[in-house]
């Protein structure tokens, strides 16, 4: 009988353990180990570029992938894991249950925004979380050419002006006026509880989101926070009050619930402690990639991020360690010690920067062409073909 590595989810972090474990069996010729992919589908969510029009075609299909490589797919929604055990409970898609065995898990279901309990953020706010919420969102806009003109109509507010925040916000002017007509007088603001625009992006790189904002109109509520939502806007903590039907949350993301059912440290955001091969501590026989890793990026003190810049790299890790782990193969440490942001800024540009403290490198024209590059190609999965595939889930391969 084969031993089984099981990894849950399809996302980055999911996709790249299931290719480099294949990678590390192909390299010892080793057929005594199956793979498998646990996910509600076959296929990889582009999630960065959710902020973007024409949200349905964000997505690859993986199921030529997966066969190319002797991954096995299995389609299922994971809700509970038994460590001692050693089996994953799943839910079918027709809502039969049924579970897996593992030899070794690679728990890779990402993270999700979270929702402060706050009224009427569940029942009126959209986000950009999931492709269904930002499918259900681009629907709405769509939909608005249908209303009235009005302040609120034209009047789009976004909920936080970290990462996804400025993305959605930036892009927004762009996606009002091609629903609602170039000369439509649209309106997007970014409620923002910082002091300053792009406070925590540093000094290098918040000059040209206040540039790129100043130049589409997009205007701040700086420190503030959002009180309350409802069907015809938001009202601020301080009283005042935004006329909008389109109110998009944007703050705060927590790593998969599932992490909870794994003993062990976890940080904050909910992401489990791993060691240098990215095997939860304390846990002999799982692995974490992806958002559910608190992982080290390097010997300063830096730790991974929420993104799929890390998440790429932490599953080529995990696939390969887990595997080598297994069959007693050297491992490879974890470790990412460059750091790069590209934050898309609409119409006006992108900004590029090198490093943890951000030293901008690109600006406007420049860095929009290596923003489309990354979001076009580069976080993309390989073609459905094997000696190609493998190669590619290489984890000495810089994602940065």
């Amino acid at each position: 009988m084969k031993q089984q590595i099981l990894v849950i989810g399809a996302g980055f972090g999911g996709v790249w353990s299931a290719l480099s474990a294949a990678r590390q069996l192909d390299l010892n010729d080793r057929q005594d180990v199956q793979i498998s992919v646990l996910a509600p589908q076959a296929e990889l969510h582009i999630r960065p570029r959710f902020y973007e029009a024409d949200v349905h075609e964000m997505k690859a299909e993986l199921h030529a992938l997966f066969d190319s490589t002797g991954v096995k797919f299995v389609q299922g929604t994971a809700d509970r894991i038994d460590p001692v055990g050693k089996t994953v409970e799943y839910v079918e898609a027709g809502g039969t249950r049924q579970s897996l065995a593992y030899d070794r898990l690679v728990l890779a279901t990402g993270s999700h925004v979270l929702r402060p309990n706050l009224e009427g953020v569940a029942e009126h706010a959209f986000d950009v979380d999931t492709l269904q919420a930002a499918a259900r969102l681009e629907a709405h806009l769509h939909a608005l050419a249908g209303q009235p003109d009005s302040i609120a109509r034209n009047t789009v507010v976004v909920c936080g002006g970290g990462f996804t925040g400025i993305e959605t916000a930036t892009e927004m002017p762009h996606r009002l006026r091609a629903v609602l007509g170039e000369e439509a007088n649209v309106r997007v603001i970014v409620v923002e509880r910082g002091a300053k625009i792009g406070a925590a992006f540093g000094e290098g790189i918040s000059p040209s989101i206040a540039q790129a904002s100043e130049a589409m109109s997009i205007e701040w509520c700086l420190g503030a926070t959002v009180a309350a939502v409802d069907a015809g806007g938001v009202t601020l903590d301080d009283g005042r009050r935004i006329e909008s039907h389109t109110v998009i949350w944007t703050v705060g993301f927590r790593a998969s619930p599932l992490t909870a059912q794994i003993p062990g440290e976890r940080d904050p955001l909910g992401r489990l402690y791993v060691d240098h091969n990215l095997k939860v501590v304390g846990q002999p026989d799982i692995y974490a990639a992806g958002d559910t890793a608190y992982a080290a990026t390097d010997d300063l003190g830096h730790f991974a991020a929420m993104s799929c810049q890390h998440a790429i790299s932490l599953g080529r890790h995990a696939g390969n360690n887990v595997a080598a782990e297994l069959i007693g193969a050297p491992t490879r440490p974890y470790s990412q010690p460059k750091y790069v942001t590209c934050l898309d800024l609409g119409e006006w540009g992108a900004v590029y920067t090198e490093g943890w403290d951000r030293q901008v490198k690109l600006i406007k024209d420049e860095a929009k062409a290596l923003k489309r590059q990354i979001n076009s190609v580069w976080i993309y999965p390989p073609a459905a073909d094997r000696t190609s595939a493998l190669a590619a889930a290489d984890p000495s391969i810089p994602v940065a």
